[in-house]
């Protein structure tokens, strides 16, 4: 019999890594909740007329496909299967879709609970997504992201409160980061005066993936898709502008100064600079004008976050769209958010070791099991020190105390109560810590306060 597995680019989670990755969703979390956002969850499956068209070609391909129930195939014509015209092939066997990301089911919340909801209204959501990718280090078809939103308002402050969010859980996680900002505005304004106005996410797609592929590449990539070699030669002193965030900006107006977009998107970024110049943010907050993040619904401002000391894609990613929710009827409304790709940020702490070292611990004491009367006794303080907050779990069976002791130390529980038959009779337990082999007897109480106090 073969060993069972699991699909690639899918993973199993130990309770170590459990233990891990709620620490991760825990700190995002609380940042969330510190700035007045609120949870939503909404299905793994959504309509694929909900999903299909949102995040560009390249996107659509990425997307797993969730068969009709039943006879899939019975609608299907027998001519379309013989000419293998797959695209009119999956309309017929596949309504639905697994999630892509978070954002574009919530475009379809907002639409269908508007009537609900109070505007601007913020929220996050932490589930996973699912992406028909080549699984590489990083990047896996399953994962968690964490996003946070806002609809419902074109303010320039929700670009600055996203930034601030982002520096503060990197923060607390000890992760160094460089926050890369652009603008989709001045993306079109350069498309606009290269003479491609036509081709912007052509030219978006190719230097989004700069990084990946390097110029000549990028450059290729968009002589592949028919720009003129005039356009690609207009566009490398852009790609190339050197300086500080408000040097690059400088250039950038008189480069653009025939541009309306261009230079709104200009306005934009600067605004943000000017806001940014009066807070306290620790991570450096770059204008990097090859940032495109390729997703079709982006409109304004673009967010993207790396880290500092490891070879990583980005750990965390968004941007403003102002009108994301038009496609489901309800237009002209404005959102901005950001989402945090878990596993990345996982793998960006388990590399630089920065994961606490409690993170590791669930249960804090192990009762010794002696038997009889004595496991009576046992069980009833293990329900105090539990009613007390304190993690405690009792060995199930008299097994030998080596054996008992060799289970704590495995589990990493750094305290050990044997309650024996004196004890019991004394009223007085052994507490032992199994990190420094110290042993003292202590009242019930004593004990609860000392741990407690650790």
């Amino acid at each position: 019999m073969s060993q069972p597995s699991i699909p690639k680019g899918t993973r199993d989670f130990t309770p170590l890594e459990m233990a891990r990755r709620n620490y991760i969703f825990d700190t995002i979390r609380s940042v969330f909740r510190l700035y007045g956002y609120l949870p939503i969850e909404t299905p793994a499956m959504e309509n694929l007329s909900t999903l299909m068209g949102k995040y560009g070609e390249e996107g659509d391909k990425l997307l797993f496909k969730v068969l009709n129930s039943g006879d899939f195939l019975s609608g299907v014509d027998d001519n379309a299967l013989q000419s293998r015209d797959n695209a009119g092939i999956l309309r017929k066997i596949s309504e639905k879709g697994l999630r892509y990301d978070l954002t574009v089911p919530f475009a379809r919340f907002v639409v269908q609970r508007r009537n609900e909801l109070v505007f601007p209204f913020k929220r996050y959501q932490i589930q996973p997504v699912w992406r028909a990718d080549r699984p590489q280090k990083g990047r896996y078809r399953e994962f968690y992201q964490c996003d946070v939103d806002v609809i419902g308002s074109p303010s320039l402050l929700y670009e600055v409160e996203l930034i601030r969010i982002t520096d503060e859980i990197f923060r607390r996680l000890g992760i160094k980061i460089q926050i890369k900002l652009n603008n989709r505005k001045i993306l079109s304004g350069i498309a606009e005066i290269i003479g491609e106005a036509g081709r912007i996410i052509d030219i978006t797609v190719a230097i989004d993936k700069l990084d990946k592929i390097g110029l000549d590449g990028v450059n290729k990539e968009l002589n592949e898709k028919g720009l003129s070699e005039e356009a690609i030669s207009k566009l490398q002193p852009i790609l190339h502008l050197q300086g500080s965030n408000r040097e690059k900006l400088n250039q950038l107006s008189q480069i653009l100064s025939s541009s309306e977009i261009g230079l709104k998107g200009i306005a934009e970024i600067t605004a943000v600079l000017d806001y940014l110049d009066v807070l306290e943010v620790e991570s450096p907050v770059e204008l990097d004008l090859t940032l495109a993040r390729g997703l079709n619904y982006y409109t304004g401002a673009i967010l993207e976050v790396k880290a500092a000391n490891v070879q990583m894609g980005s750990i965390s990613g968004g941007g403003r769209y102002d009108d994301l929710t038009g496609i489901f009827g309800l237009p002209d409304v404005s959102g901005v958010g950001i989402s945090f790709g878990a596993d990345r940020i996982y793998d960006v702490l388990n590399e630089l070791n920065l994961f606490p070292a409690d993170t590791e611990q669930s249960t804090q004491v192990l009762l010794i099991n002696f038997g009889n009367e004595e496991e009576k006794a046992s069980l009833k303080f293990m329900a105090l020190l539990q009613k007390n907050g304190i993690c405690a779990e009792l060995y199930p069976d008299a097994a030998k105390m080596k054996k008992q002791f060799g289970y704590a130390d495995s589990r990493k529980i750094p305290f050990t109560v044997m309650i024996g038959s004196n004890e019991a009779a004394s009223g007085n337990y052994q507490l032992k810590n199994m990190i420094t082999g110290e042993q003292e007897i202590l009242s019930p109480e004593a004990i609860i306060q000392k741990l407690n106090s650790i």
